[in-house]
């Protein structure tokens, strides 16, 4: 259905413009930049919600730009998948500007309006990519997040922070020519890069090589951007050493939204048909994931360091939802989409902890967290329901989607991913508990009865980073207790 609105545009403008706005203010006054960056995000939210109010009432909306229709020009087309996806990454977005207020002015002020614009157009990008019904509009939104997220990286730990940003330059440049070596062959074969059009031309051509030259190649880019197992070596330092502002929203979305874009190709590119009755892979594609699943736990269990702790279980998540998707059933499909949402959600809850303990602690090492519970009780509330969702205990919403995934791992007969799941539950329990354990004792005192002396004093999180935390904290239980309204309205009638 064609939209009579501006909504599904404005998501991405509102940025968009916003981001010169501030790139502008940054010479005259920097002090606009933040509620500049603020109005172009709650605008862009605002915009996301309303496009899925109207998905979900009216089905499929396309907008076209400047009125040209595809396949030569350039369509948004929201479904309720993308349409949800857009939802999570404004929001968040939105959130994340609000509680790294203080961190900016702290640590950034001299570059704060060229940080605000750089994270602007990061959230465009991702923006983009989901909105976008265009393949090579695709890939040049995905470049335009990828050259951001390297300079936001780059601003970070002024030692490690630029090699770690470089390492990721080297290693997305690989995955986006895979990218655009696919959809130059789709290109070759069927003269168009409309993904709805290039779709109703693929099934007339899945004998041919060069449309299995291009979905391998697809792949492969998309899951170096992803960083699925073991082509994740950029990721690990990448969200380790970016400034806390830049992690917090790099890390929930930047490999959420790669997910997204793996199961748009797959079913609306390629098609289920192709992919799971004439190439046969699916079996290998759940193999890799349980491997991917399995080592980010055990690579998390040898940090000490939350940040590097997190971004080994991003790696493992990823495992998760690309699992899920492989499945080749309609509910491990659900649990991966789902999950997208719900682990998009839960690590933004473990980043904002974190960057509140970062903010008041100095970092965020293991040693450093004792008696955390009580000089930050609010923060440290957080970061257990943030814990507990990872590691997937009810009501939080964690649990609901790796509860599909485990039915859609017996119903394929996956039982090797089926255990992979159980067992990364596990070690997140250990990883978390051990954190729980330092933060209730101080060095002095563990083990040992000091009732009598008096607690280290309270040294919370300033107002304006706990209010976010606690926002977020609270959708990690309302999204667990809405998630059959979320699976009954939303996804199951996207994936019929």
């Amino acid at each position: 259905m064609m939209t009579n609105t501006v909504y599904p545009a404005l998501v991405v403008i509102a940025p968009l413009l916003t981001a010169l706005f501030c790139s502008g203010f940054s010479w005259v006054e920097k002090r606009i930049c933040y509620p500049v960056a603020g109005a172009g995000l709650l605008v862009a939210t605002y915009s996301a919600f309303r496009v899925l109010l109207e998905v979900l009432a009216e089905g499929t909306v396309q907008y076209r730009m400047a009125g040209w229709a595809p396949p030569f020009g350039i369509e948004f087309r929201i479904d309720l998948l993308n349409a949800l996806v857009l939802l999570v990454v404004a929001a968040i977005s939105l959130v994340n500007l609000v509680a790294s207020h203080r961190f900016v002015i702290r640590d950034m002020d001299d570059r704060s309006g060229t940080f605000y614009a750089i994270y602007l157009l990061f959230v465009t990008g991702l923006l983009g990519v989901v909105a976008t019904g265009d393949l090579f509009n695709l890939y040049v939104l995905l470049e335009i997040t990828s050259l951001t997220s390297y300079a936001q990286i780059a601003m970070g730990d002024p030692d490690r922070g630029p090699l770690a940003s470089l390492n990721y330059v080297f290693i997305g440049v690989i995955g986006a020519s895979f990218y655009l070596l696919g959809v130059g062959y789709i290109y070759i074969k069927t003269g168009s890069l409309n993904m709805v059009d290039v779709a109703s031309i693929l099934p007339a051509l899945q004998d041919s090589s060069a449309i299995l030259i291009a979905f391998i190649f697809c792949m492969i880019g998309v899951w170096i951007k992803m960083a699925l197992f073991p082509l994740h070596i950029w990721l690990p330092n990448a969200y380790t050493y970016a400034p806390l502002p830049a992690s917090r929203v790099i890390a929930p979305l930047m490999t959420k939204v790669m997910v997204y874009v793996m199961i748009r190709l797959m079913l609306t590119v390629f098609g289920l048909d192709y992919i799971f009755e004439k190439l046969d892979i699916a079996k290998a594609v759940v193999w890799l994931s349980t491997a991917a699943i399995l080592a980010g736990g055990v690579m998390a269990l040898a940090q000490r360091d939350i940040k590097k702790m997190a971004a080994y279980i991003i790696v493992s998540e990823i495992g998760y939802m690309v699992g899920g998707a492989w499945l080749g059933n309609k509910i491990g499909m659900t649990g991966s989409i789902l999950h997208i949402m719900n682990d998009a959600v839960m690590t933004f809850a473990l980043f904002l902890a974190a960057g509140n303990l970062a903010f008041k602690l100095g970092d965020v090492r293991f040693k450093n967290l004792e008696n955390s519970f009580a000089k930050m009780p609010w923060t440290m509330t957080g970061f257990v329901l943030a814990g507990f969702s990872i590691i997937g205990v009810p009501p939080t919403c964690g649990f609901f989607s790796k509860w599909y995934l485990v039915l859609g791992g017996i119903e394929a007969g996956a039982y090797h991913f089926v255990a992979a799941l159980i067992i990364s539950s596990l070690i997140c329990a250990v990883l978390f508990f051990r954190i729980f354990e330092i933060g209730f004792f101080s060095g002095e005192s563990h083990g040992r009865d000091h009732g009598h002396s008096a607690g280290p004093e309270m040294a919370e999180a300033p107002v304006s980073m706990l209010i976010p935390l606690g926002i977020t904290s609270i959708f990690l239980i309302g999204l667990g207790l809405y998630s059959g309204v979320i699976v009954n309205r939303i996804i199951h009638p996207f994936l019929g």
